[in-house]
């Protein structure tokens, strides 16, 4: 397929991608629904654009005070959202349909980009003169993008007010700049490679401060891949790179806490409620992703702003698991259902049921056998080479799938949670359905060739 050509199916994509996030963010109209985070983030960034700093005008949720300097949403994107208003008063609408445009342009090319690469990094050396094979590799990619464009739950968060479609673009990102870092770290190393990569983990910190963990397992991989490469100058020096830009996309953010508070707050306030909360004994074994711990009464001293209530609740969440290790345990294994909920529920509304039908429950089969394929093409593993294949790309996206599912999991499980997943899933269903196309047209090929 020419280069050309593919740049005009991609650009379909996008105009695809665009009209059905636009569509839903005039579904969604403009107000947005009373205690959800889309009304924290409106309420927050409206306040900002009048010039009340990162405050609320009445006492928040989980423990912000009136007027009072908040760190427990994404600095990052209230900055985004208090823009707009700043230009065009408080309009949801117009945040819903920015979003809308900037997510569907940007979410199918990130997709292509990191279906791009990883195929090209995953394919066996020996099939590469194969034509059969070059046309899938050329293909899948526009496949991957075309499933991210149509996606119903990206289509859905996408016309919301609320951090994830960002997050997921830079993620996918930072999981190309990776791939392309690990791929050039022996031969053609340049200073560029780390310091997007950083860039890329620096917006995603930002955006939601929960990646952190995976920067550290990322670092941890790329410091592997350098050791068995013999390469350990350029390793560490990007690695370097990458905390280094990291922290700086983090520090002014820290100043302005400790400007506040008079207390050090790395970033966000909320891991420790997120903690706290979900680790609660209210849930019992059970557990309710929706549900809201009520704030400890019996604390002494209590917290005097939200650098206190973070390190306070973390504290006790942390308390809770090795109170009660097997309770912690059985209520984890239950939060798998909430992770990977594929099914409709009373408690979601007619268009979220229809979007996760419409979404991760339809192409699961898809994404699972996509898994198994790229398992199977992958070179080291038909070798049985097992420590060259941790170095590898597929390794990579296995490890970040297991490794993100983990994390949350362990701490606070919700469907959304899981979409960061499930647009790196969608490159191997992308890889199952081409060749099932494939199988498919042969096999009419044939049938037509024998009834003549």
């Amino acid at each position: 397929m020419a280069g050309k050509q593919r740049s005009l199916i991609l650009f379909a994509i996008i105009g695809i991608a665009v009209f059905l996030r636009v569509s839903a963010a005039f579904y969604l109209g403009d107000a947005t629904p009373p205690a959800k985070d889309e009304t924290s983030y409106s309420t927050l960034a409206f306040r900002l654009a009048e010039g009340n700093g990162f405050s609320f005008s009445q006492a928040w949720y989980p423990f912000t005070l009136p007027d009072v300097h908040t760190a427990h949403w994404s600095f990052f994107f209230t900055l985004y959202v208090a823009a707009v208003y700043r230009l065009v008063g408080l309009h949801p609408l117009a945040v819903r349909l920015l979003t809308a445009v900037i997510g569907g342009a940007l979410l199918p090319v990130v997709v292509y980009v990191l279906s791009s690469r990883f195929y090209a990094a995953n394919s066996r050396s020996a099939l590469k003169t194969d034509r059969v094979v070059i046309s899938r590799q050329a293909v899948t990619p526009l496949v991957a993008a075309f499933l991210a464009a149509i996606y119903a739950y990206f289509i859905l968060f996408s016309a919301q007010l609320m951090t994830e479609t960002f997050f997921i673009i830079a993620l996918l990102w930072s999981l190309e700049r990776t791939i392309a870092l690990s791929q050039k770290i022996d031969r053609d190393f340049r200073f560029q490679d780390a310091f997007w990569l950083g860039i890329a983990f620096g917006l995603a910190t930002l955006l939601r401060q929960s990646i952190l963990p995976w920067i550290v397992a990322v670092l941890v991989w790329l410091l592997w891949v350098g050791l068995r490469k013999r390469v350990f100058k350029p390793t560490f020096l990007a690695a370097l790179v990458i905390v280094a830009l990291v922290a700086l996309f983090i520090l002014p953010f820290s100043l302005l806490n400790y400007r506040a508070y008079g207390d050090f707050l790395l970033l966000n306030s909320n891991a420790g409620y997120a903690m706290y909360s979900a680790q609660h004994p209210m849930h019992g074994t059970s557990f309710q992703a929706y549900a809201a711990a009520p704030l400890p009464a019996d604390l002494d001293p209590i917290p005097q702003n939200e650098a206190q209530w973070d390190r306070t609740l973390m504290r006790l969440g942390i308390q809770f698991v090795l109170d009660e290790p097997i309770r912690y345990l059985r209520l984890s294994l239950s939060r798998i259902a909430d992770y990977f909920e594929f099914w409709p529920t009373s408690d979601s509304g007619l268009i979220f049921n229809l979007g996760r039908l419409l979404s991760f429950t339809l192409f699961l089969p898809f994404m699972v056998a996509g898994i198994g394929l790229a398992l199977r093409e992958n070179q080291q593993l038909s070798q049985r080479r097992w420590l060259d294949f941790t170095m590898t790309p597929l390794a990579l996206l296995l490890i970040f799938i297991f490794f993100y599912s983990l994390l949350h999991i362990l701490t606070w499980a919700m469907t959304r949670y899981r979409l960061p997943v499930d647009a790196v899933l969608l490159i191997f269903a992308a890889r199952s359905l081409v060749l099932l196309s494939s199988y498919t047209a042969k096999r009419v090929v044939n049938a037509s060739f024998h009834r003549k």
